[in-house]
């Protein structure tokens, strides 16, 4: 028997929503439910929280005081946000201020503020620092708020103020900025501010060592933990983040209990849904071999994302990974180039929304 426990009747995916801040995809596009997983594949699905995990009684205790049972768990817990990180930012401060990197009302928030700017404002993203969910994702963000400027609100720029002094891939979009943006992006890193240390919500502010920015509209993307679950259950170690056997995914420090996604520790493996797709797969072929006794499978991992620099300019990677000496690093890999053809990079963007379909109905059915 499979039990599926998650809050949410439905999920919305933080990948693609930054096309939905740009206007070029709905949110309703983004946004799909579990029915299928229990109408068609007999999944129980168990809409209510995870409020603790006890390893030895092997029971999961939910909201509403039911303790399900279970002899192997995988546990998903996503991302947290260290609040503490940012001087004035906490939960109440992000219904002003949005981090839009849980997908849902954050992400419509964003867009509504987005939407009621005035032309020549500025949109201020502040760029987490290593390591964080989708690591192209904020100069995804950026890309596409540009894209929506240059349309809609011609004379608003966009300025990035970044915890760190690099990121992946950074000759990529800095070339796309150039060409499809030149003069809207501008990317300040740590070492010209010296870091980010408090916001002013009041006045949408953000407060450096060195300067103070304001904004029109202010996208504040926290530093990031395992989610909540994985804390209490034992599952993460100094670092925040859940270290797993690079082969079936179970957590080193909890027997029995597997961990997938954004929580992990696993090496070379970026915080990608691809990636948990992969780990998910392996993680349930090693589950099958031990409960039936059969031979293990030999997990494949990989990853392909793509990433949109406009509506038309994609760049896509695809990475094969192995397990090595107890982590997981990186075989093989694929990563568009500055220089591609404008065909290419168009070809890229359509081959995009196809991944979207195929991948969100390997997962959701």
């Amino acid at each position: 028997e499979v039990t599926l426990l998650e809050p949410k009747a439905s999920y919305a995916t933080c990948f693609f929503s930054n096309l939905y801040l740009a206007g070029l995809r709905s949110f309703g596009s983004l946004v799909h439910g579990y029915t299928t997983l229990a109408d068609r594949y007999g999944i129980r699905v168990f809409h209510d929280h995870a409020v603790s995990v006890d390893p030895v009684a092997k029971q999961v205790r939910v909201g509403g005081g039911t303790e399900l049972p279970y002899d192997r768990l995988v546990v998903a817990p996503g991302i947290a946000f260290d609040f503490a990180a940012i001087e004035g930012y906490d939960e109440a401060a992000a219904e002003v201020l949005p981090h839009a990197w849980i997908a849902g009302p954050q992400t419509e928030l964003l867009r509504a503020q987005l939407e009621s700017m005035d032309d020549g404002g500025l949109f201020l993203i502040v760029a987490p620092p290593n390591r964080f969910r989708c690591p192209p994702g904020p100069y995804e963000r950026a890309s596409l708020v540009a894209y929506y400027f240059k349309r809609y609100k011609p004379r608003s720029k966009v300025l990035i103020l970044d915890a760190k002094d690099s990121f992946f891939p950074q000759d990529l979009f800095q070339d796309g900025w150039a060409r499809h943006y030149p003069g809207m992006i501008e990317w300040l890193p740590a070492q010209f501010t010296g870091g980010i240390e408090a916001v002013d919500v009041s006045g949408r502010t953000v407060k450096t060592a060195g300067s103070s920015f304001e904004g029109a509209v202010v996208n504040v993307i926290p530093p990031q933990r395992a989610g909540e679950i994985a804390q209490q259950a034992g599952l993460a170690d100094a670092s925040g983040w859940c270290p797993i056997d690079p082969l079936t995914f179970e957590s080193k420090l909890q027997p029995g209990i597997h961990v997938v996604g954004d929580a992990t520790d696993a090496g070379d493996m970026p915080k990608s849904a691809f990636v948990a797709n992969s780990q998910a797969k392996a993680c349930a072929f090693a589950i099958a071999a031990e409960l039936t006794g059969s031979e293990r499978a030999a997990s494949h991992l990989f990853n392909t994302c793509y990433t949109f620099l406009s509506a038309d300019d994609a760049v896509s990677d695809a990475t094969i990974f192995e397990a090595s000496a107890g982590t997981v690093t990186v075989r093989d890999r694929f990563l568009s180039a500055v220089g591609d053809s404008e065909t290419m990079r168009r070809e890229a963007a359509r081959e995009a929304q196809g991944w979207y379909a195929a991948f969100t109905h390997d997962v959701f059915g």
